[in-house]
């Protein structure tokens, strides 16, 4: 499964759009980019696996893979990127402004399902995050 960020850049914080064939799974919050600066930056541009990880304090959560010079970059629910994310990726159901959505917990949920349902079809799943063309 091939998954697609579509980033919009703002020194508050950056939104996303997370697509599937094209099709729009939800939108995202993150830090703003600080040249990739453990938890203060959103991650570099690029494509990287997610795998499913399960930790007793968060539960089930997806896990991205691989980032250059980084490492635990998670995807979990998040409704203010600068007070709750540290360098993660937080589905929201809506955006609100820079680095702050609505119905994070909704879009995780919808997200995980996705992913999970294709992990546990053996299939990989990766993750392509590029900027959005004006």
């Amino acid at each position: 499964m091939e998954l697609e960020l579509i980033r919009a850049y703002d020194p508050d914080g950056t939104n996303g759009e997370l697509r599937c064939d094209g099709k729009t799974i939800c939108f995202t919050i993150e830090l703003p980019w600080l040249q990739n600066q453990r938890n203060i930056s959103c991650i570099p541009e690029g494509r990287y696996e997610l795998k499913k990880r399960f930790v007793q304090k968060f539960g089930l959560h997806l896990l991205v893979v691989n980032v250059p010079d980084r490492s635990w970059i998670l995807i979990h629910p998040a409704n203010d990127a600068t007070t709750q994310l540290k360098g993660c990726i937080a589905p929201v159901t809506n955006l609100v402004t820079s680095g702050k959505g609505s119905g994070s917990r909704l879009a995780n949920e919808k997200l995980k399902a996705l992913v999970l349902g294709a992990l546990e079809r053996k299939e990989k799943v990766f993750i392509t995050i590029k900027p959005k063309i004006k």
